[in-house]
């Protein structure tokens, strides 16, 4: 097992030289991310229910799962990013695209379904006489039904002129009821074979992938090759076997996520540990798998060996967890300064 312990400040530089000629696009789940901040302090009872009401006092969002992965491609400042997804005719599409355009985000790939709601995740967040901010229950919306034939046919169709467009692809395979259908799965691993490269992120259906480049994290690996799995922990050398037999049985190269601990990469043929550095609390890991399939993917089409673009990762996620209450991204002088900071420190 080979250790990589990081990429040079001169190699950084270069690949983020590298990334401003990238032409990148991303399809899945997109979501929008919603945040209202409540001050209990302005309530009063109200007069119609026995209940106080949340004074919302703030509100930001920001786009989630998929459009946050591709949010960190944005920062990452390629040639051009352009997403395919679906979103509904409702006030979050219309705020999430609005969000998206203003990273300087191409939209034009995403439907706008007629029976789709957008998927979002509202956080009510609220604080009293004492500055301890809890976080209610979220709110979400969500598709329970298979995506509509008219707008997978349409979502073909935007992907199959992109394709013509880019230099590599990144898939974001989120939701139970999401965008990346069969039909969908299928025209995208014929474009691997083709030659695209394709980067694959799937919370359920990673094994279903064949061909590709695959980044699950460690429960997803797991998942995908004990189909038994259920919350035990794993030890390092289980990981190492999951991520050597999910690229055999996929004929795909892995790079799997380790949480606090780095990454594993193997092409079947040999495996690389990529460890990554302690990240002083407090932090938020909400969006630090988008971080790293979006900085893995723009390493890779830069020109970065596999265990670079896992090292510059691990280094753009570090950035994020410390972004508190926020899917966050990370730039590129952000992640300089965060490299910097490791080898000095090291």
């Amino acid at each position: 097992m080979e250790v990589f312990n990081g990429i040079s400040l001169k190699r950084l530089y270069d690949i983020l030289d590298r990334i401003r000629k990238a032409r990148v696009a991303l399809i899945g789940d997109i979501s929008l991310d919603v945040y209202w901040r409540a001050d209990m302090t302005k309530s009063e009872l109200s007069r119609e229910t026995p209940h106080f009401p949340m004074p919302v006092v703030e509100e930001w969002m920001s786009p989630g799962a998929g459009g946050n992965a591709a949010a960190n491609i944005a920062a990452l400042r390629p040639k051009s990013i352009k997403v395919l997804g679906v979103a509904g005719r409702d006030w979050r599409g219309d705020s999430l695209i609005c969000k998206l355009r203003e990273s300087g985000i191409d939209t034009d790939g995403i439907v706008i379904s007629e029976r789709a709601v957008t998927n979002a995740y509202c956080k009510p967040l609220r604080k009293g006489i004492s500055n301890v901010e809890y976080e209610d229950p979220r709110i979400d919306f969500s598709n329970y039904e298979n995506l509509p034939q008219q707008d997978e046919d349409e979502l073909v169709q935007q992907l199959e002129e992109c394709v013509k467009k880019i230099d590599i692809l990144c898939v974001s395979d989120q939701l139970t009821f999401g965008c990346i259908t069969p039909v969908i799965r299928e025209k995208i691993i014929s474009y691997a074979k083709q030659g695209l490269k394709v980067v694959i992120d799937s919370r359920d259906r990673i094994a279903l992938y064949s061909g590709v480049i695959l980044k699950p994290n460690e429960v997803e690996g797991l998942r995908a090759v004990q189909k038994d799995y259920g919350n035990a922990k794993a030890d390092f050398e289980q990981y190492v076997r999951v991520t050597q037999t999910l690229a055999v049985q996929n004929k795909s190269k892995v790079c799997m996520t380790l949480g606090s601990k780095g990454s594993l990469y193997t092409d079947s043929q040999m495996s690389v540990y990529i460890p990554s550095r302690e990240v002083v609390p407090p932090i938020d890991i909400c969006g630090a798998g988008d971080t790293f399939l979006s900085a893995f993917a723009c390493a890779l089409v830069a020109g970065a060996e596999p265990r670079e673009a896992a090292s510059f990762a691990n280094i753009a996620a570090d950035v994020t967890i410390k972004k508190i209450g926020i899917t966050g991204t990370a730039s590129p002088d952000e992640i300089i300064d965060r490299h910097m900071q490791i080898f000095q420190n090291a």
